[in-house]
């Protein structure tokens, strides 16, 4: 494959754009030199960049996309919405209508209020409970990696220039499925957390009643209890992570996947908690959100249309159905070149990911980028192996053969490390103090 058109847009993105894109995951440094640089367009589970270079795409959006690029359910409501215009002065009739579908889907949860990141719905989350609990600290899960662009979150990484130290000294961290790592933390600050937010799961399922007694511990010391829906949303259940694992929340963020690529973002919950961004309470008001695209109409419809595939279509099947082909199918591969030490397929079929070690037996950036490099030549992009609704058998079958084929090279830069066989430098963690 040949990337010199991506290779010119790169050049003249950097000029404009910091870090090149708008989406650090998706940025230069988390990909090999040899890897299509601009997307130009998609079809179910395949894209094209601007060289023309067709590829099996995972990832899908950073997970965004989980019916398929340009599904035809969902691209034909937004034209229908867009003929009618998409923002007007006061609330659009279908705001109700999309706000009425999610709530079926979420029976833990009275009100939903709409937005267009996930940042912007956890972020929120954390306000109302500190409105409700006057209380500052949030405790979040250090095990799951992203909850937000804002301060309160960015400023525990090691990207937090620009993030004052008090506002830091608000975010304290505990363990998944560690239960006394959270009640020594509550113990530590007696009377100041304000909130607990984390992931239903990432790639392991709790421990059988962790999430309830988080919720129990929540309940206990005065805190309320946030689940974080943007990957479980749409994946693990029609309901999340809540409904797979039999949980109720307070507070849910829900994005991601919520219009299968379009920009919406949803904090759902409780009445007595939402109603104080709302008018009809006597108590402090709450400035809970308020975006002047919140309530884009094409957007909703795209909201709308997702909702009801998901209820009327084997979407969560067909995503572990896929999903469990890549991981049976995928690690037996591994295993047959020998090298299930390296390489790992692992996570919900629904939501896999592939780990990658060197010769000693360390996680190492150099050896994921030589193996996305080496499926990247045989046409399939897999910076993870996260499957949408209309990837097909044949693209599992091609997905799994571009792996086989790959592993002869992974295994000679064991022996004699990357050096010849990766072109360019290796990829990059997101977190990081310098480039």
């Amino acid at each position: 494959m040949k990337f010199q058109r991506s290779e010119e847009w790169r050049r003249r993105a950097h000029e404009m754009i910091p870090g090149g894109c708008h989406t650090y995951a998706k940025g230069d440094d988390q990909y090999p030199q040899l890897s299509p640089g601009f997307i130009t367009h998609g079809l179910a589970g395949h894209v094209w960049d601007v060289d023309g270079n067709e590829y099996i795409e995972y990832g899908q959006g950073n997970r965004a996309v989980a019916l398929g690029h340009a599904y035809p359910p969902v691209v034909d409501a937004v034209f229908k919405e867009l003929g009618k215009g998409s923002n007007f002065t006061r609330p659009s009739t279908i705001e109700l209508e999309a706000a009425e579908a999610l709530l079926e889907l979420i029976p833990h949860a009275d009100m939903v209020k709409f937005c267009k990141d996930g940042s912007d719905a956890t972020t929120a989350a954390v306000k109302i409970a500190r409105a409700v609990t006057g209380r500052a600290i949030v405790a979040y899960c250090i095990d799951h990696p992203f909850f937000a662009t804002n301060d309160w979150f960015i400023g525990t990484t090691s990207i937090d220039a620009g993030i004052p130290d008090p506002i830091k000294q608000l975010s304290k961290p505990f363990r998944y499925n560690d239960i006394e790592s959270l009640e020594a933390l509550f113990r530590e600050h007696p009377n100041k957390v304000a909130a607990v937010i984390l992931e239903p799961a990432k790639y392991e399922d709790p421990a059988p009643g962790y999430l309830q007694q988080v919720k129990e511990t929540c309940a206990r010391n005065g805190a309320l209890f946030i689940l974080d829906e943007m990957i479980t949303g749409f994946r693990w259940h029609n309901g999340g992570g809540q409904a797979y694992y039999g949980v109720a929340p307070d507070l849910s963020c829900w994005g991601k996947a919520l219009a299968n690529g379009f920009s919406v973002s949803a904090l759902a919950g409780k009445r007595e908690y939402m109603e104080l961004g709302g008018l009809h309470h006597a108590r402090e008001r709450v400035f809970l959100l308020s975006t002047t695209h919140g309530g884009e109409t094409h957007a909703l419809a795209a909201a709308i249309a997702t909702i009801r595939t998901y209820q009327s279509e084997p979407v969560i099947d067909t995503l572990f159905r896929l999903g469990s082909r890549l991981l049976r199918e995928g690690n037996q591969i591994i295993s047959n070149h020998g090298l299930s030490e390296f390489i790992e397929i692992e996570g919900k079929p629904c939501c896999l990911v592939y780990s990658t070690r060197d010769a000693n037996g360390q996680r190492c950036q150099a050896m994921r980028s030589l193996l996305l490099q080496e499926t990247i030549r045989r046409g399939i992009l897999m910076t993870s192996l996260i499957v949408s609704y209309t990837h097909t058998d044949e693209d599992i079958d091609k997905t799994l053969d571009a792996i086989d084929q790959s592993l002869p090279i992974y295994k000679q830069a064991l022996e004699q490390g990357t050096d010849g066989l990766l072109v360019g430098p290796p990829s990059k963690v997101v977190y990081r103090k310098f480039n």
